[in-house]
């Protein structure tokens, strides 16, 4: 553990006071405007591209990729970038296919994309879940993970660190709601990649001695071949984690869908985009700077097994690595840290905001903001706009408290914790991604085929999960997880055609329209997604 200095301290007050007064600035309203619910939960449908492309991966970069991922870097190596690479050919295709459905039929949350294709019910308890998952998985990770890293390089109580960032995150994004965040966003994206970068150069220089930074990788995959394997063979102690070709063929697909493609907090900064165009334009700046993360998450994580081996937990490595920086640099990327930290739970507290509102609130007392009305028309009052307003500011407030609460009794125990929240994570995801496909591409899946895939995913991953021989027969949980994932959403995707098939729906309960959806792209989308697919290919050529 270390401690920051009265400079490093300057620099991250400067850091906090100027992030929270851009937020605020970025915030304001027009003489006269009050704001109303599409201003606080959409950011008036008016983010441009460079807003969503940075938003996307602020909202995403959190501790729990940076401390987590780079902890199983340190643990796994190279192969744990597959989260990050793969998304990259994600993000293209939930730009091309799943993005011009969404915007055309001016969807403003997942749960509500539900209602129009399926009905009520199916809303209504995916919304519920969704609360659950991002408020005690999601925010607690974030909330946990940050608080490590604070604690290991600045020297402060644990618990100060926890109700520290909560209530930063909280109030940061408070008053302004969604365009506070993606506004702001840019700059903190831009900080934690310099940060990143900064890190990356110092452990490889030091590993390097006078070879310098070049002389630091050479030695890294020379002395730890191990740790640049991408494709992990079934003898690595870590194969569970990531079994094989799952990563590029199977699993991983059906987490990263799910995740990238009908996650509120992620896909809401593209349904406030101005139009379809910079929506896209947006995605593929994210994806290229997806290929760009393991150089600043993983990499630190493989230099920290060399630079400091006897680690007590591998999420000890990138707050280790930042230790070496001097001062003044420590606190600017210790700033970048906390500002990944700060983006992400502020995304996130604003999803559980916008879902609360919209999808549980305002479907209660029968009643349609601005956000929610396609044509534009509203009809609820300023004074109901005000109220649904401050409802969601109660929701992310309540949502806060309970997640700084339930952090420490949720995950103090665990060891890989990034590891960990990607499997309670698959729960679920196979079933999210089997309702979401066939509500998009099948006209003829029902509400109730929908209901029972998505419990099937739960219960069926449960029985995988279980740990204990029935009869005889050796444990379904040492298939892994991602392994599971798989044949999870295939059973699930069965059962729901079959049931959509044998209870056929009414005419009238698909209100979901693909008149005027086009799937066409423009040329810089496609070249650009050309020149990421190409990266990737040399990527995994390379380390194989």
């Amino acid at each position: 553990m270390t401690s920051l200095s009265q400079i490093d301290l300057i620099v991250v007050i400067v850091y906090a006071i100027g992030i929270f007064g851009l937020a605020q600035w970025v915030s304001r309203e027009k003489a006269g405007h009050v704001k109303d619910s599409s201003d606080y939960f959409l950011a008036s449908k008016a983010l441009p591209w460079w807003a969503i492309g940075a938003s996307l991966i602020a909202a995403n970069i959190s501790a729990e990729q940076i401390v987590g991922m780079s902890g199983s870097g340190y643990a796994i190596g190279l192969a744990i970038a597959s989260y990050e690479w793969m998304a990259a050919v994600t993000l293209l295709i939930v730009g091309k296919w799943f993005l011009p459905i969404f915007l055309k039929n001016e969807i403003y949350t997942m749960p509500q994309f539900l209602e129009q294709r399926f009905g009520p019910t199916i809303r209504t308890v995916m919304a519920v879940f969704w609360l659950a998952l991002y408020i005690f998985v999601n925010l607690t990770s974030i909330l946990w993970l940050g608080s490590i890293a604070v604690t290991q390089v600045a020297g402060v109580n644990q618990d100060v660190a926890l109700v520290g960032l909560g209530v930063f995150a909280l109030v940061y994004q408070l008053r302004g709601g969604l365009k506070a965040v993606a506004l702001t966003d840019i700059v903190q994206v831009t900080l934690l990649i310099f940060g990143g970068l900064v890190i990356s150069y110092l452990t490889l220089s030091q590993i390097g001695g006078d070879a310098g930074v070049l002389g630091g990788f050479t030695r890294l995959t020379t002395e730890l071949p191990e740790k640049f394997d991408m494709i992990l063979s079934q003898d690595n102690p870590f194969y569970k984690d990531l079994p094989g070709l799952s990563v590029l063929i199977g699993g991983m697909w059906i987490a990263n869908l799910s995740y990238w493609g009908f996650n509120q907090y992620i896909i809401q900064r593209a349904l406030a985009a101005k139009n379809l165009s910079e929506a896209q334009k947006g995605v593929v700046f994210a994806a290229f700077l997806k290929l760009l993360m393991p150089v600043i998450i993983v990499l630190p994580g493989i230099a920290a097994v060399l630079l400091a081996p006897d680690l007590a937990r591998p999420d000890q490595a990138y707050p280790t690595m930042m230790s070496l920086l001097p001062v003044g640099l420590l606190g600017l990327v210790f700033a970048a840290l906390v500002a990944a930290i700060i983006a992400s739970m502020a995304s996130k507290i604003n999803s559980i905001a916008t879902i609360f509102t919209l999808d549980l609130y305002a479907k209660m007392k029968g009643v349609e903001s601005r956000a929610l009305d396609a044509g534009g028309d509203a009809t609820l009052t300023a004074g109901h706009e005000k109220q649904l307003v401050l409802v969601g500011r109660i929701a992310a407030v309540v949502a806060t408290i309970a997640a700084i609460l339930t952090a420490r009794p949720l995950l103090g125990s665990l060891d890989q914790a990034f590891q960990y929240i990607q499997e309670f994570s698959g729960f679920v995801t196979p079933g999210i991604t089997v309702i979401f496909l066939l509500g998009l591409f099948w006209p003829r899946a029902t509400e109730l085929g929908a209901l029972v895939g998505a419990v099937a995913s739960v219960v069926l991953s449960f029985i995988f999960w279980f740990p204990a021989d029935w009869g005889g027969v050796a444990a379904l949980n040492a298939v892994p997880f991602m392994n599971r994932m798989m044949i999870v959403f295939f059973a699930s995707l069965a059962l729901a055609v079959v049931v959509s098939l044998a209870r056929p729906a009414r005419a009238d309960s698909n209100r979901i329209t693909m008149q005027g959806v086009s799937f066409g792209t423009t040329t810089s989308f496609n070249i650009a997604s050309v020149i990421i697919v190409l990266i990737l290919i040399a990527l995994y050529v390379t380390w194989w």
